[in-house]
């Protein structure tokens, strides 16, 4: 299957199934000589992985990952990275009736269309577990970024179904399984839990950022950094919509606010989200993303059979009623691995430019 790497010169391989015996990915293009090892990676798969409250799928997968290659003496060899997330949960059992029918808005029917057979043992491919390997690169990604420019990357969840959620504290987002910004979730949990017994489900809006990004990352035109995050950000599971800073509400704003005045203390604003011209300009980046309902449920809905005939589909397994709540740290693993791709590739094009201007502080101090 074609499109399965992401980057160019740090580029991201990934491969597996849902249901298969491993899932994982090759990082070519990591600089050597920086320590690594698993416990670098392991604490983002924690936050990530399933079974880890009332509300996700209670598919218990430790996701312990390997490093299979590319790391000698406990540091990268500049050669590919091999990492190894073994599947020891699987419930195959749990789809056998749905392989002759298709569930709505499911990737059941477009995969049979483009390539004549589909594996559907928990989505195959189309599986939002496939992300996990995805987080685990971008934990390496996020180690040599600290390293060399001191960026941080963090996330939270906005809003779940109709229910929004007020910004508080960053201190309470790992306090809670909603990666939620608040210190009283209880409202969230009720709603999940009612979701739940209704068979149903909703969709959410997720927010990340990195700070102390350089200036200069990304191109002007194509490559454009702000356009690679939107990219990457469609590539997870069950995205929908992408904004950039301040993104749709840019449409009632006016000139005259929109603008992040540069001052010599910093820039006022963020309304471009840390991206001027398709290039980093040092500030915040920052992106929220809407992801869909989740596809898999049990309430009856109707579809057509593998002859096209009219059936009722229920979904069995176990799955999550808003597939949001284990985003955050899908986003931030992304947003790393755009900034890494481009942070290599402003070094090897313009790592001898001495900008005439000193960097601008990103906001304000």
């Amino acid at each position: 299957m074609s499109g399965s790497t992401f980057g160019k010169l740090f580029a991201v391989t990934n491969f597996g199934e849902s249901h298969g015996p491993a899932i994982g990915c090759v990082i070519d293009g990591c600089p050597p000589g920086m320590p690594l090892a698993e416990a670098d990676i392991q604490p983002d798969l924690d936050r990530r992985r399933p079974g880890t409250s009332r509300h996700v799928t209670q598919r218990q997968e430790p996701d312990q990952v390997e490093i299979l290659s590319g790391v000698y003496e406990g540091k990268t060899t500049g050669t590919p990275i091999c990492l190894l997330i073994r599947n020891v949960d699987q419930r195959s059992k749990d789809y056998s009736e749905i392989a002759q029918t298709f569930r709505p808005g499911h990737a059941d029917y477009t995969y049979l269309q483009k390539y004549g057979l589909r594996d559907p043992r928990g989505g195959g491919r189309a599986s939002a577990r496939l992300t996990a390997p995805m987080v685990a690169a971008g934990a390496v990604a996020k180690k040599w970024l600290a390293q060399k420019y001191g960026t941080q990357f963090r996330g939270c969840m906005q809003q779940i179904g109709e229910i929004a959620i007020p910004f508080e504290s960053w201190d309470h987002v790992p306090n809670n399984p909603f990666f939620a910004p608040v210190a009283d979730v209880s409202q969230l949990e009720a709603y999940m839990d009612s979701l739940r017994k209704a068979g149903d489900s909703v969709g959410a809006r997720i927010r990340a950022m990195a700070t102390n990004v350089p200036a200069g990352l990304g191109e002007p035109l194509f490559d454009r950094l702000d356009a690679d995050i939107a990219y990457a950000m469609m590539g997870i599971n069950a995205v929908k919509g992408v904004e950039v800073g301040a993104g749709f509400a840019s449409v009632t704003q006016r000139g005259t606010t929109h603008g992040d005045s540069p001052t010599p203390q910093g820039f006022r604003t963020n309304n471009a989200g840390g991206v001027l011209g398709g290039i980093s300009s040092g500030q915040d980046l920052e992106v929220s993303i809407a992801i869909k309902p989740t596809s898999s449920i049990i309430s009856p809905r109707e579809s057509v059979d593998m002859q096209g005939k009219p059936v009722e589909v229920v979904t069995k397994g176990r799955h999550d009623p808003c597939v949001g709540i284990r985003a955050t740290p899908i986003a931030e693993a992304m947003l790393a691995l755009v900034v890494m791709d481009h942070a290599l590739r402003q070094r090897a094009q313009n790592g001898d430019v001495v900008p005439p201007l000193k960097a601008i502080p990103g906001s304000i101090r």
